[in-house]
């Protein structure tokens, strides 16, 4: 309790608190700044910790990292392009509400889904990490490959109502995943030549592309009419009524967050996309999701912000970073000559209060920059296209540069982005693509990990876990393409009395 009372002593000095004030508010302007990622703001900013005190340094990366986090509501919102990859699921559904007339609830829907996501990690951070940590390090690539295998799945609950399109551009995802140094034995693969292409396609151009050069060429080539925009929203735009409807939504979508956040190399790039999947298919109003369906808001934003404190349970607890953020975060501890792993809870306790009690705070402060500014992000709407468009295409080109420093990333963003508009305009869902190309490398690596371990393909059904995941994930693409098929009888039936 001694060593409690300290750090918390220690954390809410003057210059900690303006420390991890201006950390969050860092971490949301990279969030919300298409093309910049938390990622690149704890990268930048490790450096400008390395002069500092433990308390206070550490205190300024975990505001930073969950700020960077949550600040992709505001560009998914808004703009319909993910700030990053945490939020790309939050764009289905948050900018068609948004531009039907409604970006402030979209916004407050949101806010209190990060705030609940935010909560629930934190309460697993402080009261079961090492526990769920052992779990988690036990997983073998049998069972990592079958949890990959269910999260792709659910590429057919994202393309429910037309599951040929949906997995097309699933497919499509795997193969832009293939290209590049084939993973264990690094065999070239659909490289063409291109030096560049050696190290595959990266993420954040593929976003960009997808999202916001696809985004720009069907506004500017469209003929959409815009919507009158209501600014004056009573409140916080959001209702208490809603909050407790979706509460299961809420929880459900935030233990997803937790647990994609503690497996190594999920993350909050893949749990949005799969508690979104999740609240789709268990929506008695599915037709809804990708139209402005609040249920999806609640399901991504919750997610994404959850997987912060489980990305944080392995590094703490075992030393090992669930994502590229808490790998750089793992670096700045070690900077500061503390080392994550069993030993850190007994002997670093100050720390470790120390890293909680900036989780809060930071979840705290999110909430109340993005909740007091709601009325002041919308007024980007208001802004007129023909300066708004030449801004956006600028930031994703500087965003798509600073990947790697290269002009090429440029060239696969607008590759990208064309293909994006292509899918777009001819019905084809963006979601199944990014899910099949993020996850598609995961599942090779564990399959091939698995096939060298026992070089028995057998084992993946003697392996109780991994077999329950494969299992669920088969009765996940046979129930919802019954769904579907029953759905398509029901309307031929009813054109046929009509008729």
């Amino acid at each position: 309790m001694d060593v409690f009372i300290q750090s918390l002593s220690a954390s809410f000095t003057p210059f900690v608190i303006l420390l991890m004030a201006l950390g969050v508010l860092i971490g949301l302007i990279f969030g919300t700044v298409p093309g910049l990622t938390a990622t690149m703001g704890m990268a930048l900013f490790v450096p400008f910790t390395f002069g500092m005190d433990p308390v206070p340094g550490i205190a300024f990366l975990i505001c930073l990292h969950l700020g960077g986090v949550s600040g992709g509501l505001v560009a998914s919102t808004l703009l319909g392009i993910p700030g990053t990859p945490s939020s790309i699921a939050t764009t289905f559904d948050a900018y068609p509400m948004s531009k039907n007339g409604e970006p402030l609830r979209a916004l407050g829907i949101g806010v209190i889904a990060s705030l609940v996501g935010g909560a629930l990690s934190f309460i697993a951070l402080v009261t079961i990490s090492p526990v769920i940590s052992r779990l988690a390090v036990k997983m073998g690539p049998f069972e990592f490959f079958a949890l990959i295998f269910f999260a792709l799945s659910l590429v057919a609950v994202l393309a429910k109502g037309s599951m040929l399109k949906g997995v097309t551009a699933g497919f499509l995802g795997l193969a832009a995943g293939l290209v590049g140094f084939a993973p264990i034995d690094g065999l070239q693969r659909y490289t063409l030549g291109i030096l560049e292409l050696k190290g595959g396609f990266e993420l954040l151009p593929l976003i960009m592309g997808l999202f916001a050069i696809s985004q720009l060429l069907i506004e500017i080539l469209g003929d959409s009419k815009s919507q009158d925009i209501d600014l004056k929203a009573k409140g916080f735009a959001f209702s208490l009524t809603e909050i407790i409807k979706n509460w299961w939504n809420l929880l459900r979508s935030s233990l997803i967050g937790i647990a994609f956040g503690i497996l190594p190399g999920l993350g909050s790039g893949t749990s949005n996309l799969v508690a979104y999947a999740q609240a789709k298919q268990a929506s008695k109003t599915s037709e809804r999701f990708g139209k402005g369906a609040p249920e999806g808001i609640y399901a991504s934003e919750s997610a994404n912000t959850a997987s912060v404190g489980g990305s944080l349970i392995p590094m703490l607890s075992l030393g090992i970073p669930g994502d590229t953020v808490t790998a750089i975060l793992l670096g700045g501890f070690m900077i500061h000559g503390l080392q994550p792993g069993p030993l850190f809870f007994t002997s670093n306790p100050d720390i470790v209060y120390v890293v909680f009690i900036a989780f809060f705070v930071a979840m705290v402060l999110v909430f109340l920059y993005q909740l007091f500014g709601m009325k002041l992000f919308t007024r980007v709407l208001t802004v007129p296209k023909q300066y708004l468009f030449p801004v956006i295409f600028v930031l994703t080109v500087v965003g798509a540069y600073t990947t790697n420093s290269s002009i090429f990333d440029i060239w696969v963003m607008i590759l990208f982005g064309v293909v994006g508009f292509f899918l777009v305009r001819n019905g084809f869902p963006i979601a199944p693509m990014i899910l099949g190309f993020i996850l598609g490398p995961l599942l090779e690596t564990y399959m091939r990990r698995a096939l060298m371990t026992s070089g028995n393909a057998a084992d993946f059904f003697t392996n109780p876990i991994s077999a329950l995941f494969i299992l669920a994930g088969i009765a996940c693409v046979v129930f919802t393409l019954r769904s579907e098929i029953k759905e398509k009888r029901g309307k031929n039936t009813s054109n046929t009395l009509n008729v």
